[in-house]
C-alpha cells in the first residue's frame, strides 16, 4: 500500500472533512484520515491511484489540493489572488457594510443613505464577494449530496438580499429594506472565520515550529579536481544521502549525520525535551533540527528530507491529529445530518411565525438567525483542537503519540507494566565477574562474536567490553527471543550464549546473566552490572499517587527482580517470563483493567503490541518502537507522568469543548427561532463561538497536566 498525504485548502467544517472523506472511500482508499483543522488529508492506495482524477474529485466537492507528501503540487502554479483570505475577504466588505449600518446608530440621520438603491449599491459588492466563497463552496456541496455549513450562510444571505431587491424593484422599500442585514451576515461570518482560523492555527504552534526548524542552509563539503576541500552554503533540503557537511558551534544541524572529525556539545531539547547539552564524539549520530552549542565537527549526511527523524515525528503528529478518537464518533454522527436538520427547522420556523405572527416580514428574519446562527464548526473543532494542541505539546516535551486514541485512553489507565532491563534500569551495563574453563582469550573471542549479533542491552554491553579483533565467523547464527544466541561455525561446532534457560541442564548455580556453551559443555558465564534509573523511584512514587497499580514483567531472575521492585515500591513483580508469556500476562491483565506496558526490548514487543498503551523509548529497538503507541523520546521515563497527564487532560478539554458546542446549539438555535437574536448578531456569535473552543484548547499549552 502507498500512503499519500495531501494538503487541501478550503475545509471550514467538520463536515467538509466528512465530505472528502466519504469521497475518497468511494474511490476505494484505506485508512483515510482527514483533519480539516489542519487541512491533512491522509489515505492509503494500493499503488493503482491516477492522483490527477483523485484530485480533480476533491476540487470538485469545492476543496483544492495544493500540498503533497512529496512537497509538490497538484496543478500547476498560480499566483494567490486578491480577496484569497477570510481576512482580505473581511476589510473588502467591512466599509461598504459601516455604511449600510450607519442608520440603525441611535441618533444618526442621514438621509440619502437611506435610498434604498444606494443600499442595494453598497450590498452588492459584498454579495458578490460572500457569493463566490460561500455560494460557490454551497453549490458544490449541494451537486454532490454532500451539504456543508456554507448552505447556511449563502441561503440566509440571499434570503434577505432577494428580499430586499424584490422590494426595490416593485416600489415597496420601506417594508422590504434589508440590505444591511445581507451585508452583515458575510462579513461578520468572514470576521468569524478568520478568527477562528486564528485559533486553529494557535493550536498548531509547537508543531509549525518544529517544521520551521527543519528548513536550514547547511555547509556543504566538496572536493575539487585537485582534492581540495571546499565548502559552499547550500539548502539543506537539496542534501542528500551520504553528502559532507561542516557544522559549527551556534548552527542547527541540516540532517542526520555521523560525526567523522570533531567533538561537540549539542542541544537536542527540540526531539528529546531536553535542554541540557549532550557530549557526541566521533561516530556518534547527530539528529537534524538538534542544536550545536559548542564544537565543530565534519559529519556524512545519513538521511535528509522526509527521511530524517524530525520528518517522522512529524509527519507520525500529522497523522496522530487526522484520528478521530472514540470521543468524537458521536460528534461526527450529529454533525453529519446537522446542516438538513437546521434547514428543516429554519423552515419550521419561517412557517409556524408566518402563521402566528401573520406577518411575513418578522418570520422571515427568524429563519435566516437560525440558519445563521447554527454552528456546526464548534461540534467539529472540539475534538481536532484539544487533540493539536495535546500533541503539539507532546511532541515538543519529547512525547510522541502514534495516534490520538491513546491520548485519550490514557484516562483510563489503572496499572502500569515495566520492564526491568533498559526500562526501570540505564541498560548501561558494564562487566562485573567472568569464569572460564578454556583460555580467556578464545573465551572473550567466542563471546564477543555471539553476543554482537544481539540487540539486548546485556548482549551490547559484553560485546562492548570483550571487542576482540579475531572475531569468529560463523556458518550460522540466530538470535532465540527470551533466550540468547545460537551459532555454528564452519567446523560445525554449536555454540550458545544465553540465560540459565540454555544451561539449566548443566548446572544448578542460576545467579549469573550469561552462559557459554559448546556442543552441550558449559564453558564459563558472564556477570554483568547495571543501575536503576535516577527518574525510576519518583515515577513509581507518582503512579501510586495516582491510585495507579504497577507491576514488574521480566525475564530476568525472580531474585534480581525481587530486589528491583523493593527498592522501588513497585506492587507486583512477574519475573522470569518468555516473550510468549509477558503477551500472556498482559492479555490476562488487560482483560482485568486497561493497562499500559512500558519497554524497550525485541521480547518486549508482543506485550506492547497487545496492551492498552504500549509505551517505549527511542532507544529501543526498532521492532519495540513500531508496536507501542507512544514512544518517550528522552532516553527515559521521567516523562511518563506528563504523557498521562496530558492524555488526561487532553480528554477534560475536548469533554468541555463539546459540552460547550452542543449547549451552544441547543441553547442558540431556540433563541433564534423565537425572534429573540438578530440575524447580523447571530452571524457575529457565530464566528465567536468557535473562537471559545480555540481558546480553552490553547490552553492545554500553559495548563500544569502533573
Amino acid at each position: 500500500m502507498e500512503k499519500v498525504q495531501w494538503k487541501v485548502d478550503g475545509m471550514d467544517c467538520t463536515t467538509c472533512a466528512l465530505n472528502i472523506h466519504k469521497y475518497l472511500e468511494k474511490q476505494g482508499m484505506k485508512n483515510i484520515k482527514v483533519n480539516f483543522a489542519t487541512g491533512d488529508v491522509i489515505f492509503e492506495t494500493n499503488g493503482q491511484l491516477n492522483k490527477e482524477k483523485i484530485s480533480s474529485g476533491i476540487e470538485g466537492l469545492g476543496y483544492e489540493v495544493v500540498k503533497e507528501d512529496a512537497g509538490t503540487t497538484t496543478t500547476s502554479p498560480k499566483k494567490v489572488p486578491f480577496l484569497s483570505t477570510h481576512l482580505q475577504r473581511f476589510f473588502f466588505c467591512l466599509p461598504f457594510t459601516l455604511l449600510l449600518s450607519l442608520h440603525m446608530i441611535p441618533g444618526v440621520h442621514i438621509h440619502w443613505l437611506m435610498n434604498h438603491w444606494l443600499q442595494l449599491a453598497l450590498t452588492i459588492p459584498v454579495y458578490v464577494v460572500g457569493m463566490l466563497f460561500f455560494g460557490k463552496s454551497a453549490w458544490k456541496s449541494l451537486r454532490n449530496s454532500m451539504p456543508n455549513m456554507n448552505v447556511l450562510i449563502a441561503l440566509g444571505a440571499t434570503a434577505a438580499f432577494v428580499y430586499s431587491l424584490y422590494g426595490s424593484l416593485t416600489g415597496q422599500p420601506e417594508e422590504y429594506m434589508f440590505y444591511e442585514t445581507a451585508a452583515t451576515i458575510i462579513t461578520l461570518v468572514f470576521f468569524g472565520n478568520f478568527l477562528e482560523d486564528a485559533s486553529v492555527a494557535s493550536t498548531q504552534r509547537q508543531l509549525h515550529a518544529l517544521a520551521r526548524s527543519q528548513k536550514v542552509m547547511a555547509n556543504m563539503i566538496a572536493f575539487d579536481d585537485e582534492h581540495k576541500e571546499q565548502i559552499f552554503p547550500i539548502e539543506n533540503t537539496q542534501l542528500r544521502t551520504g553528502d559532507l557537511v561542516l557544522i559549527k558551534s551556534g548552527e542547527q544541524v541540516p540532517a542526520d549525520c555521523k560525526i567523522l572529525w570533531g567533538d561537540v556539545q549539542v542541544n537536542e531539547a527540540i526531539i528529546t525535551g531536553e535542554s541540557l547539552p549532550v557530549h557526541k564524539i566521533k561516530k556518534d549520530t547527530l539528529i537534524g533540527g538538534s542544536l550545536i552549542v559548542d564544537g565543530t565537527v565534519k559529519a556524512q549526511v545519513t538521511a535528509a528530507g522526509n527521511d530524517t527523524v524530525l520528518s517522522g515525528i512529524l509527519n507520525l503528529v500529522k497523522q496522530a491529529q487526522g484520528e478521530k478518537p472514540p470521543v468524537q464518533l458521536l460528534a461526527d454522527k450529529i454533525s453529519g445530518i446537522f446542516i438538513p436538520v437546521v434547514l428543516i427547522i429554519a423552515g419550521l420556523t419561517f412557517a409556524i411565525n408566518w402563521i402566528v405572527l401573520n406577518d411575513f416580514t418578522p418570520a422571515l428574519m427568524r429563519s435566516i438567525a437560525v440558519l445563521v446562527i447554527a454552528c456546526p464548526c464548534a461540534m467539529g473543532l472540539a475534538t481536532p483542537a484539544a487533540i493539536a494542541v495535546g500533541l503539539g505539546r507532546a511532541a515538543k516535551t519529547g512525547i510522541l503519540f502514534r495516534n490520538a486514541t491513546s491520548l485519550e485512553t490514557f484516562k483510563d489507565i489503572k496499572q502500569v507494566v515495566f520492564d526491568k532491563t533498559g526500562t526501570l534500569t540505564t541498560g548501561n551495563f558494564m562487566v562485573k565477574h567472568f569464569h572460564s574453563t578454556i583460555d580467556e582469550t578464545a573465551f572473550k573471542n567466542a563471546v564477543f562474536s555471539l553476543e554482537k549479533y544481539s540487540n539486548h542491552p546485556i548482549a551490547k554491553a559484553i560485546a562492548g567490553s570483550f571487542k576482540s579483533v579475531t572475531e569468529i565467523k560463523w556458518a550460522k547464527i540466530e538470535e532465540v527471543k527470551g533466550l540468547g544466541m545460537i551459532a555454528t561455525d564452519k567446523d560445525g561446532n554449536t555454540w550458545q550464549a544465553g540465560s540459565y534457560r540454555m544451561a539449566e541442564q548443566l548446572t544448578t548455580d542460576h545467579s549469573h546473566n550469561v552462559y557459554i556453551i559448546k556442543n552441550g559443555a558449559l564453558l564459563g558465564w558472564v556477570d554483568v552490572a547495571d543501575e536503576i534509573r535516577p527518574e525510576a523511584k519518583r515515577v513509581i512514587d507518582y503512579l501510586h499517587s495516582r491510585n495507579i497499580k504497577t507491576i514488574l514483567l521480566s525475564g530476568d531472575r525472580a531474585e534480581k527482580c525481587n530486589a528491583l521492585a523493593a527498592e522501588l515500591g513497585i506492587d507486583t513483580v512477574i519475573a522470569e517470563q518468555t516473550p510468549e508469556q509477558k503477551l500472556e500476562q498482559i492479555t490476562s491483565l488487560n482483560a482485568i483493567v486497561p493497562t499500559a506496558m512500558v519497554g524497550d526490548g525485541i521480547n518486549d514487543a508482543p506485550a506492547l503490541a497487545k496492551a492498552t498503551i504500549g509505551i517505549s523509548m527511542n532507544d529501543a529497538s526498532q521492532i519495540a518502537m513500531q508496536t507501542a503507541q507512544v514512544v518517550l523520546m528522552n532516553h527515559g521515563l521521567k516523562n511518563l507522568p506528563t504523557a498521562l497527564g496530558l492524555g488526561r487532560h487532553t480528554y477534560l478539554t475536548i469533554k468541555q469543548n463539546l459540552f460547550w458546542a452542543f449547549a451552544y446549539n441547543i441553547v442558540a438555535i431556540p433563541v433564534a427561532a423565537f425572534g429573540l437574536l438578530t440575524p447580523s448578531f447571530g452571524a457575529l456569535v457565530m464566528g465567536f463561538s468557535d473562537v471559545v473552543l480555540g481558546i480553552n484548547s490553547v490552553r492545554l499549552f500553559v495548563k500544569k497536566v502533573v
